[in-house]
């Protein structure tokens, strides 16, 4: 954990504050009193992230409109984008979990990345307020912003409009399933429109719904 440390723009004066945040809540230990590990943390931090994307987007973009700037937000608070920003941070290294979750791939888990970045957020903020929060985030979130000139949309949006615009009614989403264990669930959800269906699984209902509608897409040739 010294050497994740390290990279960041911080230096902890509650160091407790990022062991908490790099703690999954299947290696949380309610003997010590410890409440669910990283959860309040993460809870915190993606309030500070979506405050200070906003505040960095419309500087950034100060000539588009709300909705634009929305999508935006979108696109760059969500689970993919924290996750690959998690991974290229290599926070999965850090993460405080048991040996069982270890082996069964937990770390590797876009949610449980995208969760702890999360928290480290909050944690950030908690020791030194929105600036070493801040300073991270524009850091590590600049190729991203920077990578597309025109707002992004996602799948759930792209095949909305897809059939609204055919006058086919909005696409039904069905959570078919849930397994695994509750601190690593799988969801997986079928995508109903346009007498097609495509069904897909996520670390949670929101992504798999996202890749179930990317699959749609490709199905109805609107990909």
């Amino acid at each position: 954990m010294g050497d994740f440390a390290a990279t960041l723009p911080h230096r902890f004066q509650r160091p407790e504050l990022l062991v908490e945040a790099l703690t999954h809540r299947s290696a949380a230990n309610p003997q010590q009193q410890q409440l669910d590990s990283n959860e309040r943390l993460e809870f915190l931090g993606d309030r500070v992230l979506a405050l200070v994307m906003a505040e960095w987007l419309a500087e950034r973009f100060p000539r588009e409109r709300e909705g634009a700037l929305g999508k935006r937000l979108g696109a760059l608070v969500s689970a993919e984008t924290l996750g690959k920003v998690a991974e290229r941070m290599d926070l999965g290294a850090a993460l405080r979990v048991p040996l069982g979750e270890q082996r069964a791939g937990v770390m590797a888990r876009q949610s449980v990345l995208a969760d702890a970045l999360e928290a480290l957020l909050g944690a950030l903020y908690v020791d030194g307020g929105l600036d070493p929060a801040r300073l991270l985030i524009r850091r590590e979130w600049e190729s991203f912003l920077e990578a597309s000139s025109r707002p992004p949309s996602s799948p759930k949006s792209r095949l909305q409009e897809w059939t609204l615009g055919r006058a086919l009614g909005l696409p039904d989403y069905i959570l078919v399933a849930t397994t695994g264990p509750s601190h690593s669930p799988v969801f997986r959800v079928r995508v109903v429109a346009a007498g097609q269906e495509a069904e897909a699984t996520g670390d949670n209902k929101r992504a798999a719904e996202q890749a179930a509608a990317e699959k749609l897409l490709t199905i109805l040739g609107a990909a």
